[in-house]
């Protein structure tokens, strides 16, 4: 993926949460296991968001690239996040966010909750 396509469509992704009224708390995160696109909270529970950005449909769409074994692995770099930044018991809901931005055509943006 071009990676300045996949930095807008995580742009998009952090302003449509922060309209949403969540506060975006990382960004980008990063360990040795991984990486988590966006860390955010709402107020009441945390909200781990994969974002997936497309130009066109050559690679199917953005949510068909979120498979069991990609969430395994967010859920498990969430207990990670949440083990380095010492939060205690915190409600966490994942969600992921699919942009498509095609070159010739207006950005769409859907956001699945609690995938």
């Amino acid at each position: 993926m071009n990676m300045a396509l996949g930095k807008r469509g995580e742009d998009v992704a952090c302003e449509w949460l922060e309209r949403e009224g969540l506060v975006v708390l990382s960004r980008n995160w990063r360990c040795k296991e991984g990486e988590l696109d966006i860390v955010a909270t709402d107020g009441t529970e945390l909200v781990v968001c994969e974002v997936k950005c497309r130009s066109g449909t050559d690679r199917g769409s953005p949510l068909e690239a979120v498979t069991p074994e990609k969430l395994d692995r967010i859920r498990r770099l969430a207990m990670r996040w949440l083990s380095d930044y010492r939060v205690g018991w915190v409600r966490i809901r994942f969600d992921v966010i699919a942009v498509e931005w095609p070159p010739d055509g207006p950005v769409s943006l859907r956001h699945v909750r609690g995938v």
